[in-house]
Protein backbone atom coordinates (compact mmCIF):
# COMPACT_ATOMS: atom_id res chain seq x y z
CA UNK A 1 0.00 0.00 0.00
CA UNK A 2 1.71 3.42 -0.81
CA UNK A 3 -0.12 5.52 1.71
CA UNK A 4 1.22 3.26 4.31
CA UNK A 5 4.46 3.62 2.78
CA UNK A 6 4.79 7.32 2.66
CA UNK A 7 3.52 7.93 5.59
CA UNK A 8 5.97 6.04 7.68
CA UNK A 9 8.96 7.51 5.06
CA UNK A 10 8.03 10.78 6.66
CA UNK A 11 7.07 9.99 10.29
CA UNK A 12 10.70 9.94 11.36
CA UNK A 13 11.58 14.10 10.16
CA UNK A 14 8.04 14.59 11.62
CA UNK A 15 8.79 13.83 14.96
CA UNK A 16 12.20 14.99 15.23
CA UNK A 17 11.11 18.26 13.63
CA UNK A 18 8.38 18.87 16.68
CA UNK A 19 10.96 17.97 19.02
CA UNK A 20 13.30 20.51 18.31
CA UNK A 21 10.21 23.35 18.22
CA UNK A 22 9.48 21.83 21.50
CA UNK A 23 12.93 22.58 22.96
CA UNK A 24 13.34 26.31 21.19
CA UNK A 25 9.49 26.76 22.66
CA UNK A 26 10.69 25.67 26.49
CA UNK A 27 13.75 28.44 26.43
CA UNK A 28 11.68 30.41 25.01
CA UNK A 29 9.09 30.13 28.02
CA UNK A 30 12.00 30.12 30.28
CA UNK A 31 13.46 33.59 29.27
CA UNK A 32 9.34 35.02 29.35
CA UNK A 33 9.18 34.02 32.63
CA UNK A 34 12.49 35.15 33.73
CA UNK A 35 11.67 38.46 32.13
CA UNK A 36 7.93 38.54 33.83
CA UNK A 37 10.09 37.38 37.59
CA UNK A 38 12.14 40.93 36.26
CA UNK A 39 9.41 43.24 35.55
CA UNK A 40 7.74 41.91 38.96
CA UNK A 41 11.05 43.97 40.23
CA UNK A 42 10.08 47.28 38.40
CA UNK A 43 13.34 45.89 36.00
CA UNK A 44 13.38 44.62 32.46
CA UNK A 45 16.57 43.04 30.89
CA UNK A 46 16.58 43.10 26.37
CA UNK A 47 19.87 41.58 25.93
CA UNK A 48 21.99 44.53 26.19
CA UNK A 49 19.39 47.25 27.49
CA UNK A 50 18.67 47.15 30.96
CA UNK A 51 15.09 49.42 32.64
CA UNK A 52 15.33 49.62 36.24
CA UNK A 53 12.03 51.02 37.60
CA UNK A 54 13.01 51.59 41.03
CA UNK A 55 16.39 54.20 40.48
CA UNK A 56 14.92 54.90 37.76
CA UNK A 57 17.49 54.01 35.10
CA UNK A 58 17.78 53.32 31.04
CA UNK A 59 21.00 51.66 30.40
CA UNK A 60 22.44 50.55 26.96
CA UNK A 61 25.10 47.94 27.36
CA UNK A 62 27.73 50.87 29.78
CA UNK A 63 25.90 53.91 28.79
CA UNK A 64 23.41 55.65 31.09
CA UNK A 65 20.78 57.14 28.75
CA UNK A 66 18.11 58.29 31.89
CA UNK A 67 17.85 59.22 34.89
CA UNK A 68 15.90 60.35 37.20
CA UNK A 69 13.27 61.94 34.44
CA UNK A 70 16.87 62.63 32.53
CA UNK A 71 17.65 61.41 28.95
CA UNK A 72 21.47 61.50 29.00
CA UNK A 73 24.80 60.62 27.51
CA UNK A 74 27.86 59.61 29.01
CA UNK A 75 31.48 60.00 28.32
CA UNK A 76 33.63 56.99 29.23
CA UNK A 77 34.22 58.61 32.24
CA UNK A 78 30.74 58.38 33.44
CA UNK A 79 29.70 62.56 33.00
CA UNK A 80 26.70 63.69 32.29
CA UNK A 81 27.93 64.92 28.70
CA UNK A 82 24.27 65.49 27.24
CA UNK A 83 21.00 65.35 29.36
CA UNK A 84 17.40 66.75 28.98
CA UNK A 85 15.97 67.39 32.14
CA UNK A 86 11.99 66.92 31.96
CA UNK A 87 11.28 67.69 35.68
CA UNK A 88 13.28 71.01 34.94
CA UNK A 89 12.25 71.60 31.55
CA UNK A 90 15.83 72.12 30.31
CA UNK A 91 18.47 70.84 28.20
CA UNK A 92 22.05 70.19 29.35
CA UNK A 93 25.57 69.69 27.12
CA UNK A 94 28.11 69.52 30.28
CA UNK A 95 32.67 69.31 29.48
CA UNK A 96 33.36 66.35 28.93
CA UNK A 97 36.37 66.32 31.63
CA UNK A 98 34.44 67.92 34.69
CA UNK A 99 30.69 67.49 34.23
CA UNK A 100 30.65 71.23 34.20
CA UNK A 101 27.79 72.40 32.38
CA UNK A 102 28.70 74.80 29.85
CA UNK A 103 25.53 75.28 27.84
CA UNK A 104 22.11 75.09 29.47
CA UNK A 105 18.79 75.93 27.97
CA UNK A 106 15.94 76.62 30.56
CA UNK A 107 12.90 76.49 29.74
CA UNK A 108 11.16 77.05 33.04
CA UNK A 109 12.70 80.14 33.51
CA UNK A 110 13.88 81.34 30.07
CA UNK A 111 17.45 81.12 30.14
CA UNK A 112 20.26 80.20 28.03
CA UNK A 113 23.57 79.70 29.46
CA UNK A 114 26.97 78.98 26.92
CA UNK A 115 29.77 79.59 29.24
CA UNK A 116 30.31 82.34 30.85
CA UNK A 117 27.39 83.93 28.57
CA UNK A 118 23.61 83.85 29.61
CA UNK A 119 20.06 85.48 28.13
CA UNK A 120 18.10 85.98 30.42
CA UNK A 121 14.32 86.17 28.53
CA UNK A 122 12.58 86.90 31.57
CA UNK A 123 14.52 90.35 32.10
CA UNK A 124 15.32 90.80 28.99
CA UNK A 125 19.27 90.89 29.23
CA UNK A 126 22.48 89.40 27.89
CA UNK A 127 25.41 88.78 30.40
CA UNK A 128 28.61 88.04 29.23
CA UNK A 129 30.79 87.21 32.46
CA UNK A 130 29.61 90.06 34.83
CA UNK A 131 29.33 92.38 31.81
CA UNK A 132 25.65 93.52 30.35
CA UNK A 133 25.38 93.66 26.85
CA UNK A 134 21.55 93.70 26.69
CA UNK A 135 18.77 95.07 28.97
CA UNK A 136 15.28 96.20 27.85
CA UNK A 137 15.80 97.15 24.78
CA UNK A 138 19.27 98.24 24.88
CA UNK A 139 22.37 96.72 23.42
CA UNK A 140 24.91 98.17 26.07
CA UNK A 141 28.54 97.48 27.02
CA UNK A 142 29.45 98.13 30.81
CA UNK A 143 32.88 98.75 32.66
CA UNK A 144 34.25 97.16 35.96
CA UNK A 145 31.40 99.48 37.94
CA UNK A 146 28.72 97.99 35.78
CA UNK A 147 27.78 102.05 34.42
CA UNK A 148 26.71 101.91 30.47
CA UNK A 149 29.81 102.88 28.88
CA UNK A 150 28.05 102.04 25.48
CA UNK A 151 24.18 101.71 24.76
CA UNK A 152 22.39 101.23 21.59
CA UNK A 153 18.49 101.91 22.54
CA UNK A 154 16.62 100.35 19.82
CA UNK A 155 13.10 101.76 22.40
CA UNK A 156 14.29 105.82 21.36
CA UNK A 157 16.48 105.17 18.58
CA UNK A 158 19.37 106.24 20.14
CA UNK A 159 23.11 105.64 20.45
CA UNK A 160 24.80 106.54 23.64
CA UNK A 161 28.52 106.56 25.21
CA UNK A 162 28.98 107.53 28.96
CA UNK A 163 32.00 108.84 30.75
CA UNK A 164 33.12 105.45 32.73
CA UNK A 165 33.77 107.30 35.83
CA UNK A 166 30.06 108.40 36.31
CA UNK A 167 27.90 107.04 33.42
CA UNK A 168 26.77 110.62 32.50
CA UNK A 169 26.48 110.42 28.84
CA UNK A 170 29.20 112.50 26.80
CA UNK A 171 28.07 111.49 23.26
CA UNK A 172 24.56 110.48 22.39
CA UNK A 173 22.89 110.15 18.96
CA UNK A 174 19.12 110.64 19.42
CA UNK A 175 17.63 109.48 15.89
CA UNK A 176 13.99 110.04 16.86
CA UNK A 177 14.41 113.80 17.42
CA UNK A 178 17.49 114.03 15.23
CA UNK A 179 19.84 115.64 17.76
CA UNK A 180 23.68 115.04 18.10
CA UNK A 181 25.02 115.95 21.55
CA UNK A 182 28.92 116.09 21.96
CA UNK A 183 29.51 117.15 26.15
CA UNK A 184 28.26 120.52 26.47
CA UNK A 185 27.32 121.20 22.69
CA UNK A 186 24.08 119.72 21.11
CA UNK A 187 23.12 119.96 17.07
CA UNK A 188 19.27 120.36 16.42
CA UNK A 189 18.84 118.49 13.36
CA UNK A 190 15.19 119.46 13.70
CA UNK A 191 15.52 123.29 14.49
CA UNK A 192 18.85 124.02 12.22
CA UNK A 193 20.95 124.87 15.30
CA UNK A 194 23.81 124.26 16.69
CA UNK A 195 23.65 125.06 20.50
CA UNK A 196 27.23 125.59 22.61
CA UNK A 197 26.04 125.88 26.11
CA UNK A 198 29.25 127.78 27.31
CA UNK A 199 29.84 131.63 27.14
CA UNK A 200 32.34 133.11 24.50
CA UNK A 201 33.88 132.78 21.41
CA UNK A 202 37.35 132.73 21.58
CA UNK A 203 40.81 132.20 19.57
CA UNK A 204 44.15 131.18 20.73
CA UNK A 205 47.18 133.46 20.88
CA UNK A 206 50.30 132.68 20.88
CA UNK A 207 51.97 134.09 25.40
CA UNK A 208 55.17 135.62 25.44
CA UNK A 209 57.37 132.73 27.08
CA UNK A 210 58.39 134.96 30.24
CA UNK A 211 54.47 135.50 30.60
CA UNK A 212 52.69 133.27 33.36
CA UNK A 213 48.62 134.43 33.19
CA UNK A 214 45.72 132.45 33.90
CA UNK A 215 42.16 132.44 32.84
CA UNK A 216 40.60 136.43 33.57
CA UNK A 217 43.87 138.30 33.04
CA UNK A 218 43.85 141.22 30.72
CA UNK A 219 46.39 140.85 27.86
CA UNK A 220 48.21 143.17 25.45
CA UNK A 221 50.10 142.80 21.67
CA UNK A 222 53.90 143.57 22.44
CA UNK A 223 56.38 144.23 19.22
CA UNK A 224 56.46 140.73 18.12
CA UNK A 225 52.37 140.42 18.28
CA UNK A 226 52.17 137.82 21.31
CA UNK A 227 50.35 138.75 24.24
CA UNK A 228 51.45 139.97 27.40
CA UNK A 229 49.94 141.47 30.44
CA UNK A 230 48.20 144.71 30.17
CA UNK A 231 50.51 147.44 32.56
CA UNK A 232 49.53 150.43 31.63
CA UNK A 233 46.39 153.10 31.14
CA UNK A 234 44.05 153.07 28.42
CA UNK A 235 46.61 150.82 26.06
CA UNK A 236 45.42 150.63 22.73
CA UNK A 237 47.28 147.29 22.36
CA UNK A 238 45.11 145.65 24.02
CA UNK A 239 43.55 142.27 22.87
CA UNK A 240 41.59 141.18 25.23
CA UNK A 241 40.74 138.48 28.20
CA UNK A 242 41.85 134.68 28.54
CA UNK A 243 38.78 132.81 28.78
CA UNK A 244 37.72 130.48 30.75
CA UNK A 245 37.68 131.89 34.32
CA UNK A 246 35.17 130.66 37.22
CA UNK A 247 32.22 129.28 35.99
CA UNK A 248 32.08 131.18 31.94
CA UNK A 249 33.80 128.57 29.56
CA UNK A 250 34.61 129.69 26.35
CA UNK A 251 32.00 128.17 24.02
CA UNK A 252 34.05 128.24 20.78
CA UNK A 253 37.97 128.68 20.49
CA UNK A 254 39.54 128.71 17.33
CA UNK A 255 43.42 128.59 16.14
CA UNK A 256 43.59 125.51 18.15
CA UNK A 257 46.91 124.22 17.96
CA UNK A 258 47.01 120.74 19.71
CA UNK A 259 50.35 120.33 21.80
CA UNK A 260 51.51 123.76 21.47
CA UNK A 261 51.14 124.98 25.36
CA UNK A 262 52.70 128.35 24.50
CA UNK A 263 48.85 129.41 23.29
CA UNK A 264 45.99 131.02 25.00
CA UNK A 265 42.39 131.06 24.54
CA UNK A 266 41.51 134.98 24.31
CA UNK A 267 37.78 135.82 24.34
CA UNK A 268 36.93 137.89 21.35
CA UNK A 269 32.59 138.22 21.92
CA UNK A 270 30.61 136.86 24.29
CA UNK A 271 30.56 136.67 28.48
CA UNK A 272 33.99 136.22 30.13
CA UNK A 273 35.07 136.79 33.35
CA UNK A 274 37.60 139.51 34.02
CA UNK A 275 40.09 140.98 36.68
CA UNK A 276 39.42 144.06 37.80
CA UNK A 277 41.04 146.63 40.17
CA UNK A 278 37.94 148.94 41.98
CA UNK A 279 40.89 151.01 43.53
CA UNK A 280 41.13 153.81 40.58
CA UNK A 281 37.02 154.52 40.78
CA UNK A 282 34.41 152.17 41.89
CA UNK A 283 32.84 150.25 38.91
CA UNK A 284 28.90 150.08 38.02
CA UNK A 285 26.74 147.82 35.38
CA UNK A 286 26.98 149.14 31.93
CA UNK A 287 30.56 150.76 32.92
CA UNK A 288 33.11 150.82 29.80
CA UNK A 289 35.99 149.07 30.69
CA UNK A 290 39.77 149.79 29.85
CA UNK A 291 43.46 148.30 31.10
CA UNK A 292 44.81 149.28 34.02
CA UNK A 293 48.14 150.13 35.49
CA UNK A 294 47.77 146.63 37.83
CA UNK A 295 48.45 144.00 35.66
CA UNK A 296 46.35 142.13 33.55
CA UNK A 297 43.63 144.08 35.67
CA UNK A 298 41.07 146.00 34.17
CA UNK A 299 39.68 149.29 35.37
CA UNK A 300 36.79 151.83 34.36
CA UNK A 301 36.95 154.11 31.56
CA UNK A 302 36.37 157.31 32.50
CA UNK A 303 38.24 159.66 30.21
CA UNK A 304 36.25 159.59 26.90
CA UNK A 305 39.39 160.77 24.87
CA UNK A 306 41.93 158.22 26.15
CA UNK A 307 38.95 155.53 25.76
CA UNK A 308 38.74 155.39 22.07
CA UNK A 309 40.50 151.81 20.61
CA UNK A 310 41.56 150.71 24.67
CA UNK A 311 37.85 149.75 25.36
CA UNK A 312 37.64 145.98 26.51
CA UNK A 313 34.02 145.60 27.40
CA UNK A 314 31.22 146.46 29.88
CA UNK A 315 30.73 145.40 33.43
CA UNK A 316 27.51 143.00 34.05
CA UNK A 317 28.51 143.28 38.38
CA UNK A 318 29.66 146.20 40.24
CA UNK A 319 32.24 146.51 42.12
CA UNK A 320 32.56 149.27 44.66
CA UNK A 321 36.17 148.64 45.76
CA UNK A 322 39.35 146.60 45.39
CA UNK A 323 40.17 143.86 43.50
CA UNK A 324 37.86 140.52 42.21
CA UNK A 325 37.01 138.72 39.29
CA UNK A 326 33.44 139.81 37.17
CA UNK A 327 31.64 138.67 34.48
CA UNK A 328 32.00 141.43 31.44
CA UNK A 329 30.85 141.46 27.67
CA UNK A 330 33.70 141.50 25.54
CA UNK A 331 33.52 144.34 23.06
CA UNK A 332 36.64 145.39 21.86
CA UNK A 333 36.86 148.99 20.79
Amino acid sequence: MPDSVSIKSVKGPIIRESRTTMSVANKSIENIAKTIVEYEKNKIDLGSIHIDGNKPELWVGDQLLSKNGFAISQNKTRFFTIAADANNSAFDIAHPDDGHYTIRMDGRNAKLSVGAASIDGNKSEILIGDHLLSKNGFAIIQNKSRFFTIAADANNSAFDIAHPDNGHYTIRMDGRNAKLSVGSVLIDGNAGDVILQNADCAEDFEVFEAENVDPGTVMALNNDGKLVQSKQQYDKRVAGVISGAGDLKPGLVLGRQLGNKNRVPLALVGRVNCKVDADYESIDVGDLLTTSETPGHAMKASDPTRSFGAVIGKALKPLKIGQDLIPILVALQ
